[in-house]
């Protein structure tokens, strides 16, 4: 199988600061209370991973999974829970953990079937943003970086289920 050598954009230094500053800013907007937190597989489970480490709150790891279906190179706009969380989350305080905001689809669906769940509020973690693609307005209340539209692998995003294990963020580039 074809070795891909991406072009490092985001390094893993830089990764680790910026998860030190996100989880510094959960833990003074969440202070004194229980966090849901809600990982989004598969892409952002190296992300949750490292943001809950830093997260000094009594913290309960959800998972969920969601697929959307189209011809694979444009979605039909139809988001359906593959994996759900397995815990109520009625009164709590939740945080979604995505790996990337790209049109905005996914999170936006996610978090209208979030709300009928009552929880007491939400707030949404996003590794990256690609705010070129952006068609779905979408609060992110805790952003790790913004990026142009390129096609990113590494740190839990993939290209054809492989790549995820890179400890950085990098541009799967044409000439690879």
């Amino acid at each position: 199988m074809e070795q891909i050598n991406p072009d490092v954009l985001i390094s893993e230094d830089d990764i680790s600061l910026r998860i030190n500053a996100l989880a510094k800013a959960i833990n003074e907007d969440f202070s004194g209370e229980e966090l849901v937190v809600i990982c989004v597989l598969k892409g952002a489970f190296m992300f949750c991973s490292d943001l809950i480490k830093k997260i000094e709150l009594p913290v309960r790891l959800e998972f969920i999974q969601l697929s959307s279906y189209g011809d694979g190179m444009t979605s039909t706009g139809n988001v359906k829970i593959e994996m759900d969380v397995s815990t109520t989350l009625k009164d709590k305080n939740v945080l979604i953990v995505e790996d990337i905001v790209d049109t905005g689809l996914t999170i936006t669906t996610l978090l209208k079937m979030l709300e009928i769940r009552d929880p007491k509020q939400v707030k949404l973690a996003s590794l990256l943003f690609k705010p070129s693609r952006n068609k779905h307005k979408v609060p992110i209340d805790y952003l790790g970086f913004e990026i142009e539209d390129k096609f990113v692998i590494g740190y839990g995003l993939d290209y054809a289920g492989r790549y995820r294990e890179l400890p950085y963020i990098g541009v799967l580039n044409a000439g690879n």
